[in-house]
């Protein structure tokens, strides 16, 4: 090969390297529109409210507000399986929080998912359902913030593993899996469909933790709500979708109202993640608004059931050891058959919340004990005092392994390993 081949050969791979840069680049800078100065003049009370309400509905608070900390001052970890993020200050204060940022910076972190100094901001935060939200609602977000009181709080430094700590990672992730978006109305639907569309999807961000997600975190689709297990916490957060887990098809839709305003109704209680946005967030939307996403959930195209293992299983002698452990510790309250209290015990027999294809949530309410929020519309709600302390691993397995085959509930046992694995991760 000549001098001038060899130099050719080893040009290529540079070659295809820049080309592969640039393309990681331009994709991170597609649909970013450049800065203009604000010219909004002060702020009134009544766009301090409106972002106020948004900021409820996004649950923006839930993350931004450390365990005992000031509100939005931040420093809350939110854990992932490649480390743990830490959520900044939202507070004006000009040197830690967002003082000095203006709504356009503001604007862009939502809608590109990119910091006031150009940083690319990681998933953890949900820009891939907020790049969605309208620019009025995000001003009105920002608005508000900026009349909260505010509090010098330093943020957090992220503590990520190596490679996943590096800017040229999440480069390439959001090359891959993110590109701005906006909510598009759907002329063949109602206003309130459309309402209860861009509150499920953008603001209320639904689909963070009800997504099928692949090795890199990344769901199929952003408006996938599938299901799956919520990385590091372990709980399940079911299918929207499919009626053997969370979907709504076939409820009244004041059911689903209720449910998002109180965490109970007549179909099912909330609990773990889900019990926190409902006491953060949907108790407080308006009416209209509720309606509004019980009919976009109601309306949402089912999925079919999974088929499961066990499903021609008889019901289990009563005297094996589950049943043993149930008739001690839960017939109490919760029947002999699984029958429940209406408006205080849940059914077990026929629950989908116990036959749904994760065990997970069950082993999460035995260990640490069920709980719906404590609501305006459910000020005192009934719950289940842990058993951490009562039950062995083998016992929780035991006694959610009766639960799951008896009383015509047709689901897989639990082992003992499904137990310890999510006990020991909490």
């Amino acid at each position: 090969m000549t001098r001038t081949g060899v130099a050719a050969a080893l040009a290529l791979p540079l070659v295809a390297a820049l080309g592969a840069t640039a393309l990681v680049v331009w994709l991170n800078l597609r649909g970013e529109d450049p800065l203009v100065a604000d010219t909004a003049g002060a702020p009134s009370a009544e766009l301090i409210a409106r972002g106020a309400y948004l900021a409820r509905a996004g649950n923006c608070r839930g993350c931004h507000t450390d365990r005992g900390g000031a509100a939005y001052a931040g420093g809350r970890g939110v854990p992932t399986p490649f480390g743990t993020v830490y959520a900044p200050n939202l507070t004006p204060d000009r040197a830690t929080g967002i003082g000095a940022w203006t709504a356009a910076e503001f604007w862009r972190a939502l809608h590109n998912g990119r910091s006031r100094d150009g940083r690319l901001l990681y998933p953890a935060f949900p820009y891939l359902n907020y790049t969605r939200i309208a620019r009025a609602d995000s001003d009105a977000i920002h608005t508000y913030l900026r009349s909260l009181p505010a509090v010098a709080q330093a943020n957090r430094r992220h503590s990520l593993k190596f490679p996943y700590d590096q800017p040229a990672a999440l480069a390439l992730w959001r090359a891959l899996y993110f590109r701005p978006a906006q909510i598009e109305t759907d002329p063949a639907r109602s206003a309130d469909w459309n309402r209860g569309a861009y509150l499920v999807e953008a603001l209320g961000h639904c689909n963070a933790c009800h997504a099928r997600r692949n090795a890199l975190g990344a769901a199929s689709s952003p408006l996938d709500l599938e299901g799956g297990l919520i990385p590091v916490q372990n709980w399940y957060a079911p299918s929207l979708t499919a009626a053997d887990e969370a979907g709504v098809a076939d409820w009244d839709l004041q059911d689903i109202v209720d449910l998002l305003r109180t965490g109970v109704s007549a179909r099912g209680a909330v609990s773990g993640p889900m019990g926190e946005v409902v006491g953060g967030s949907t108790q407080f939307l308006t009416e209209s608004d509720l309606r509004a996403m019980a009919g976009y959930l109601k309306a949402l195209p089912p999925t079919a059931p999974e088929q499961r293992r066990g499903a021609t299983t008889p019901d289990p002698a009563p005297d094996t050891p589950g049943a043993k452990l149930y008739a001690q510790h839960c017939a109490q309250c919760h029947g002999e058959q699984g029958e429940g209290v209406a408006g205080m015990y849940p059914e077990l027999a026929g629950s989908r919340a116990v036959t749904m294809r994760s065990s997970a949530n069950l082993v999460h309410i035995v260990i640490e004990g069920g709980f719906p929020p404590s609501t305006a519309g459910n000020p005192r709600p009934f719950g289940m005092p842990p058993f951490a302390t009562v039950l062995s691993a083998d016992e929780v397995a035991q006694v959610l392994s009766h639960l799951r085959t008896s009383w015509g509930n047709r689901a897989a046992p639990v082992t003992t390993l499904e137990v310890t694995q999510i006990r020991d991760a909490r």
